[in-house]
């Protein structure tokens, strides 16, 4: 997605929240619980490659698994498979 397309796609979404009364507190947790989510999916479960490719250090990213009630599997997870959120 081009940059354009992104802030473009961010705007309308922003703005049906605003409108649907949200707290910027609620859309930032909800933003980050469905970021995260996607990239544990997109890295096999997998929190320290998840980390790096989120920009934070490992002990961080679990921590924000854990406040943001986000299951990550045990071992034995499958690339494919849908984590809970």
């Amino acid at each position: 997605m081009g940059r354009r397309n992104l802030k473009d796609g961010l705007t309308l979404i922003v703005d049906e929240l605003v409108k649907q009364g949200v707290t910027l507190q609620q859309a930032r947790q909800e933003f980050e619980r469905q970021f995260i989510s996607a990239s544990l999916r997109s890295n096999g479960g997998n929190l320290c490659q998840s980390a790096r490719r989120l920009g934070v250090h490992r002990n961080t990213l679990r921590n924000k698994v854990s406040s943001l009630g986000i299951d990550v599997p045990d071992r034995g997870f499958q690339p494919g498979t849908t984590l809970k959120t």
